[in-house]
């Protein structure tokens, strides 16, 4: 049973917009960062370009929109009163700009001062998000997996802060943590909470509703949707058992408990796609081909990994790590995230211009708020970026036209939401001048 919308509980616009406007910023810094570095990037995960690219897309782009999003969607789906949204939202977005840009820096600097900078940033701006994102999401009389899912995706989100925020604190100490855990033991904790429990939570709690919504689908099977996040959580909770002294080499368990968790992901994918070829309206629009490519890419990503497990050799290379995150990063949140910016928006124009008393004037429907020509343009760009990117780091020498082609997709995405944002608040001030000019016509009769 899916949650019952409250529009009349959205935010003010301004609330998710300085998320959303912000982050396609930052995915184009990245690809700047790819394309002067070069091919040193690309040496291994570890080296502090790819370092510094990896949190750039994690933190300021996925991150903020992700923030953004929940913000709106709790409100809205779970009908929950967040706390002073604008009041937290002008705390929360620029506390996570600075810490991001913090980390990077860095990292590619190699300065600790920076890390404890970070860390004091993350800290402080999530700490607040999350204590309102629980509170709302405990309080709120909603019922459904949606409202469920959000719940496992928030406290997924409180793991990988406090993870995050003390790999941080050493770094920026210089201290070692192998007294109590390894540092690469704490990383690969950190890496699967966020990825995992964090952002394809919230993007499998979120697709059950808007992936019938917004793309005309059934809804997902009853049994997946209570045991994929279910399953998810339990394999998180397994890895992250080798924070207990004694078991950092038990490989054996630790491939097997990776396996169930990709076996888990793949489902979801191959789910989500055979859904999306049940769809009623046949065409497909560009949300839809976003979502067609993110689950491609997860499905992509499961098999890369077994391939890995089955050839050592193979998985051992210094750049496999690197496959493994192109395919998860721009392959699947991004895409997923630019699908969703594509909708979102548009709605939030038309909602927020229908409140305001759209009935004064002409407006644009939600498909006039972007162009689609230029939607379907940016979108070919991204695809044909991540090609690249997945093709250089086999060819390293393929560096700079695929981080170039990465950062050009990003602004073009940020083009296109900037333009629909002028467009509101060009059609918000022609509400606002025709109501006041009709009280000034009442007035004078």
């Amino acid at each position: 049973m899916q949650p019952t919308l409250s529009f009349e509980q959205a935010p003010p616009i301004s609330v998710p917009y300085r998320f959303f406007l912000t982050a396609p910023l930052f995915g184009a810094a990245a690809g700047l960062i790819l394309a002067w570095l070069g091919p040193a990037a690309f040496e291994s995960r570890w080296a502090p370009g790819a370092l510094a690219m990896t949190h750039l897309i994690v933190v300021d782009f996925m991150l903020q929109v992700m923030c953004g999003s929940l913000l709106q969607f709790v409100a809205v789906v779970a009908g929950a009163n967040i706390w002073r949204p604008r009041l937290v939202a002008s705390v929360v977005h620029p506390l996570i700009t600075a810490g991001a840009v913090f980390l990077a820096s860095a990292f590619l600097l190699e300065q600790q001062l920076l890390f404890l900078a970070a860390a004091l940033a993350f800290a402080t701006a999530l700490g607040l998000f999350l204590a309102v994102m629980a509170l709302a999401l405990v309080r709120t009389p909603a019922r459904g997996m949606s409202i469920y899912v959000l719940r496992v995706a928030v406290f997924g989100l409180l793991v990988t802060v406090v993870l995050g925020v003390t790999l941080a604190a050493t770094l920026g100490l210089h201290e070692s943590l192998q007294s109590v855990w390894s540092l690469l033991t704490l990383i690969n904790v950190h890496v699967a909470w966020g990825l995992g429990g964090w952002a394809l939570m919230l993007v499998i709690g979120v697709s059950y509703l808007v992936v019938p919504m917004f793309q005309l689908t059934p809804a997902y099977p009853l049994w997946l949707t209570r045991a994929l996040p279910a399953g998810l959580f339990l394999v998180l909770c397994l890895w992250s058992l080798q924070l207990l002294p004694g078991t950092e080499q038990a490989q054996a368990w630790q491939s097997g408990v990776v396996l169930a968790g990709m076996l888990l992901a793949a489902a979801y994918a191959a789910t989500t796609l055979w859904l999306q070829a049940r769809r009623r309206r046949r065409q497909a629009d560009v949300t839809l081909v976003f979502w067609r490519g993110a689950m491609l890419a997860l499905l992509a990503l499961a098999a890369s990994w077994l391939l890995f497990t089955l050839m050592p050799r193979l998985g051992e290379h210094a750049r496999a790590p690197l496959w493994l995150g192109v395919l998860a990063l721009p392959g699947v949140f991004l895409s997923v995230i630019e699908g969703m910016l594509y909708k979102i928006m548009p709605f939030l124009n038309w909602l927020h211009l229908q409140r305001q008393g759209g009935t004064v004037t002409t407006q644009p429907n939600m498909k006039q708020m972007i162009p689609e020509r230029a939607m379907r343009a940016q979108m070919r760009l991204h695809f044909a970026a991540l090609a690249l990117l997945l093709a250089a780091v086999i060819w390293p020498a393929l560096a700079l036209p695929a981080g170039l082609a990465f950062a050009a997709s990003c602004i073009w995405l940020e083009w296109n939401l900037v333009g629909a944002a002028r467009l509101y608040a060009r059609y918000r001030d022609r509400i606002r001048a025709g109501l006041i000019g009709n009280a000034g016509s009442a007035g004078e009769n």
